[in-house]
């Protein structure tokens, strides 16, 4: 998350506790009344009325506080869909949140639409920021728009507030509100399996084979970024700084102790699959930390490693996200 030019970005609470990891994404529903050609949301989630708290799917409230404890969030973003769809949903989760975590869990929202002063005002006290997302039909006459009476009402109740729009053509004239705003945030328009065809139809491509950024995207928010309420994400950043610092916080609390954690916050260890299902003496001894579930032993790699001409059996290296998140890599032993 950068600037140019001699101002230093004025990073928002909600933008510094996920470049911390600190934040949890709560995804309240898929439902939404716009169809924004550049949305990312998968079809798996997009148009649905499930909740997510990060990639687990909510159940109760309880799965809400049990994914927040799991990774220490320091705070947690509201967003879909259409929040406001759902607003008594998420007046409950975020009163569930504070209470359970004290008011400085930090929450921001995200929102499509321009809420009202009557749509906000139930958010008084549960929610810190609000990051609007106008279309971009009208960045021209953002001053005109509901937008506009959004972020004044906002401020005047106390809010934090912002807007938050992928780096599209005419986004410099998002100039005309900054003097209203705490913050500007521009988001790398990003390329993803539900919006592929959309970017084709428009002559846009992959800048590289390493991200999701689009060709010529980050160029596109280079002369806003001369003021400090105006701070660019890249995707690159998302990928590479804010997913790896949530999974070593949640590494860190679910973590078994043969578990290596990695710079990146997956987790490595060993498995070896029994022939027979008779635990080998040397395992059986309780000289080492294994875990045995079936005819499969998980233990540290490295011990595996050492051991794997006494152990009989299929022997693997395993690196997956933690807490039975995906496996990533398979390397036999």
């Amino acid at each position: 998350m950068s600037g140019t030019g001699e101002n230093t970005p004025l990073l928002s609470r909600g933008c510094v506790l996920c470049y911390e990891g600190a934040k949890m994404v709560l995804f309240v529903t898929g439902r939404c009344g716009r169809d924004c050609w550049y949305c990312p949301i998968s079809e798996k989630r997009r148009n649905g009325d499930a909740i997510y708290a990060n990639d687990r799917v909510v159940t109760t409230p309880a799965d809400i506080i049990e994914e927040a404890e799991t990774m220490s969030a320091l705070g947690s973003g509201i967003t879909g869909g259409e929040p406001f769809l759902v607003l008594d949903r998420v007046v409950r989760s975020c009163r569930l949140l504070k209470e359970h975590f004290g008011p400085d869990h930090h929450i921001h929202l995200y929102t499509g639409i321009a809420p009202t002063e009557a749509q906000l005002l139930p958010l008084r006290g549960l929610v810190d920021e609000v990051r609007l997302h106008p279309p971009q039909e009208v960045w021209g006459r953002i001053l005109e728009s509901p937008y506009a009476r959004s972020v004044r009402t906002a401020r005047r109740l106390g809010f934090s507030i912002g807007i938050e729009v992928p780096s599209l053509p005419d986004i410099e004239a998002l100039r005309a509100i900054l003097p209203e705003l705490d913050f500007l945030n521009i988001n790398e328009l990003e390329w993803s399996e539900t919006n592929a065809e959309a970017m084709r139809a428009r002559g846009l491509d992959l800048e590289d084979g390493l991200h999701n950024a689009v060709g010529g995207a980050a160029a596109l928010a280079d002369m806003l970024l001369d003021d400090p309420k105006v701070h660019f994400c890249s995707s690159s950043f998302k990928d590479s700084v804010q997913l790896r610092e949530r999974l070593r916080r949640i590494a860190e609390n679910t973590a078994r102790p043969f578990d290596e954690i990695t710079r990146d916050g997956t987790v490595v260890y060993g498995v070896l699959e029994l022939e027979d299902g008779a635990l080998p003496a040397i395992l059986s001894e309780h000289r080492y930390d294994i875990e045995v579930s079936g005819n499969q032993v998980e233990m540290a790699w490295w011990v595996l490693a050492e051991l794997k001409h006494e152990l009989p059996g299929k022997k693997s290296v395993i690196e997956r996200y933690p807490n039975g998140g995906i496996i990533l890599e398979v390397t036999p032993l």
